[in-house]
């Protein structure tokens, strides 16, 4: 008997500037048909309002509910836990997905889940993925990284995380900034199994993806 739905993915956003990334990536693994737990920190929701056009609601249901309509999910699909709901699946290895993205993961993030502080429910969420050896995504997004910030990438590889930082490629010839965001979705889409036709694969012709 599995002891995961491997298609269910917790998604944490946090106050790094690229809620885009986060945003698309939510969108995206939606329309492929998976379950998303979706977390939001306060300086996340902050980040959405002013580099988006996005106007989230204050409450955890009215989000998860104004998001499913625009990403058009089914019921029950996508569901918004808040800071302290230490009742949701996430916030246990009973019931935690095998799969997490924290995207856009910023410097204090790294580091709470670098020291298992567990501070809020993005926090705990992740410490649980690296206790039960599942798979762990982090999306880094700042410039320069100082010598705290590689350490506790580091330690955080060497837990078995994957550091994807937020560094599109031009080898494609973006024109807008759409194909920016979806070159490092698409990359977060590969680390979790998820077909996607998002951008066009190094060595292959145009027609395959």
């Amino acid at each position: 008997m599995k002891r995961r739905d491997e298609r269910i993915v917790a998604v944490g956003m946090t106050g790094a500037s690229g809620a885009q990334y986060g945003l698309r990536l939510v969108e995206c693994l939606i329309a492929a048909d998976w379950q998303v737990y979706l977390m939001f920190t306060k300086a996340a929701q902050i980040v959405v309002g002013s580099e988006t056009d996005l106007r989230l609601p204050g409450r955890t249901a009215e989000q998860a509910r104004h998001l499913s309509a625009m990403f058009k999910a089914r019921d029950g699909q996508l569901r918004v836990f808040g800071d302290e709901e230490w009742t949701a699946p996430v916030a246990s290895g009973s019931g935690s997905p095998h799969h997490m993205v924290v995207c856009p993961c910023s410097m204090a993030t790294v580091s709470a889940i670098a020291t298992g502080a567990s501070e809020n429910l993005l926090e705990r969420a992740a410490d649980v993925v690296i206790k039960e050896r599942g798979n762990l995504v982090i999306v880094p997004r700042e410039t320069p990284f100082s010598a705290i910030h590689l350490e506790n990438m580091l330690k955080l590889a060497r837990l078995g995380a994957v550091i994807l930082p937020a560094n599109p490629g031009f080898y494609n010839k973006p024109t807008q900034v759409a194909e920016l965001v979806d070159f490092i979705v698409a990359r977060v889409l590969d680390q979790l199994g998820v077909e996607h036709e998002l951008m066009r694969r190094w060595g292959r012709d145009d027609a395959t993806r």
